[in-house]
């Protein structure tokens, strides 16, 4: 019920106006977010590279509502290449399609997103397409099809959801195309028609899935995290949950898979401890650093995640 509102929350413009007014949510944020500005974020990745922790940058947006917004998006994403080539730091980029207009015009966006790729690749970089809800499930993942099998982009990666029955048919799919996935449970309310409802159903294919990728890679014959941080190996895991970790450590052991074949990714701001452990025992490890604005629903959505989080916020905020 708690996470089912906070999901809500984030979508909910009333919430937006009213929370983003309040400075204790900025300074709770910040514990997740690097801060408004690209500057803000290469000194975040900066000192995550110094620890051996490799990086993702996300100019934080979503859904835009004018082709306008949606190009200026795209701009946004094509600063964030030049910054990390000046800076010489070790991160790619995520985005979200919705932020270069998916929601508004497909062919707008597939034009952006081509520009995108082709400026990545210019520059030896790599672009993860996040996954949003359900409803954008196939268009997120035939658009990135479209680009590495119409357009050449092979520097294009996408995101699975355990949660949603679909994945296991999905990865499948994937592997045999090559495309690098990332693996992560879901952050979105979604009909119990489409998604395991039950945490414990959740972590269950969570672990099946990343049997899979690790299988898929084998296939594909182990591609490693490139040696400059860059590019990622085929399979990466996105999750805090140490148990999750465990298992896919487990079973690499017991397949004898390369060290530098899989990644674990975690978010800025939670668990630094398992970060730092995992990559003194020799794994990739990469963070998540999103930054900029457009902080709110991904602010609501870290704090339905876990509820700790939630406790922090309201604590700081009855706190004189």
């Amino acid at each position: 019920m708690l996470r089912s509102s906070l999901i809500y929350l984030s979508k909910a413009d009333w919430a937006r106006r009213t929370v983003t007014r309040w400075s204790v949510a900025r300074r709770v944020a910040s514990r997740f977010i690097a801060g408004e500005t690209l500057d803000d974020a290469i000194r975040v990745v900066r000192g995550l590279n110094n620890k051996g922790i490799n990086a993702t940058l996300d100019h934080l947006g979503e859904h835009t509502t004018s082709p306008e917004i949606a190009n200026r998006s795209t701009q946004d994403v094509l600063d964030m290449f030049g910054a990390i080539q000046n800076a010489n730091v070790r991160s790619n980029v995520s985005i979200k399609l919705t932020q270069i207009g998916m929601a508004l015009d497909m062919d707008l966006c597939a034009q952006n997103l081509a520009v995108i790729l082709r400026r990545a690749r210019e520059t030896g970089s790599f672009v993860r397409v996040d996954m949003e809800d359900s409803p954008w499930v196939d268009k997120t993942l035939g658009m990135a099809r479209r680009m590495r099998e119409s357009l050449g982009f092979e520097n294009v990666g996408v995101v699975i959801q355990s949660y949603l029955f679909r994945s296991e048919a999905d990865i499948r799919m994937l592997g045999e195309e090559g495309i690098r996935v990332r693996l992560c449970k879901g952050a979105y309310k979604e009909p119990p028609e489409v998604a395991y409802p039950q945490k414990a159903e959740v972590d269950s294919s969570y672990d099946r899935l990343t049997r899979l990728l690790i299988d898929n890679s084998r296939a594909l014959g182990c591609p490693e995290l490139s040696a400059d941080g860059i590019i990622p190996p085929y399979p990466v895991l996105a999750t805090h949950d140490e148990a999750r970790i465990d298992q896919a450590i487990a079973y690499v052991r017991q397949t004898g898979f390369p060290q530098q074949a899989i990644e674990f990714q975690m978010l800025n701001g939670i668990r630094r401890d398992l970060q730092e452990k995992l990559a003194a025992d020799g794994y990739p490890v990469r963070v998540y650093v999103p930054y900029g604005s457009e902080w709110y629903p991904y602010f609501t959505r870290r704090l339905a995640e876990r509820p700790a989080n939630l406790w922090f916020f309201i604590s700081n905020f009855f706190r004189k």
